[in-house]
């Protein structure tokens, strides 16, 4: 992803952390962390609070793999790390939301098959996969979780309603917390094709 894709995921994004910021609820418990994975996997954004969280410009090479299972790997190593249980010095995080966006598929198949089992274990509130642009393919995604999107293009427009959605999702999210259920997810924008 290079040129006006990348730039509308970055201005999509930063709107996404604006959108965030207007909700009390977010700014006092939400925190974030940003996985990039093609022919590296970075953990770009180490978990941060809202409130600290600095926007950044997210770049990619312009061709190459997409390492989605060692991405898969990197986040539960993540999550079994930084993830608070709650004891009775300590209060509980809420189930954490996955999103996976990607513009690709997986190039290390049996790796991203591996971790499929190993994510679902980790119970998060919602997984929701993203596919973006025609060359994007949605059927892996549909391997990890029942919900996933496709978005036709990568333009301004198309993502912009994406981040919107993903807000909502969060904010939904944060209502549903301490109910044990999984977080329901709002109705998609018409830009959005949900993908059963």
């Amino acid at each position: 992803m290079n040129g006006e894709p990348i730039q509308a995921l970055n201005n999509g994004f930063n709107g996404l952390i604006s959108m965030l910021r207007a909700d009390p609820q977010a700014m006092d418990s939400l925190h974030l962390s940003v996985i990039t994975f093609d022919r590296e996997v970075k953990n770009i954004i180490p978990l941060t609070d809202l409130a600290s969280f600095y926007p950044m410009e997210i770049t990619c090479p312009d061709s190459g793999p997409t390492h989605t299972g060692a991405a898969l790997e990197m986040v539960s190593e993540l999550v079994k790390k930084e993830l608070v249980k709650g004891s009775s010095d300590e209060k509980e995080d809420w189930r954490p939301l996955l999103f996976i966006f990607t513009d690709g598929k997986p190039s290390d198949i049996q790796k991203y098959r591996q971790m499929i089992p190993v994510i679902r274990d980790l119970e998060f509130g919602a997984i929701v996969g993203c596919a973006a642009g025609p060359k994007a393919d949605e059927q892996f995604l549909k391997e990890l979780t029942d919900h996933v999107v496709k978005l036709d293009t990568t333009d301004a427009i198309t993502l912009s309603s994406f981040f919107k959605w993903v807000s909502s999702s969060i904010t939904m999210g944060g209502k549903s917390q301490g109910t044990g259920e999984t977080t329901p997810l709002p109705p998609p924008p018409s830009e959005l094709n949900i993908i059963i």
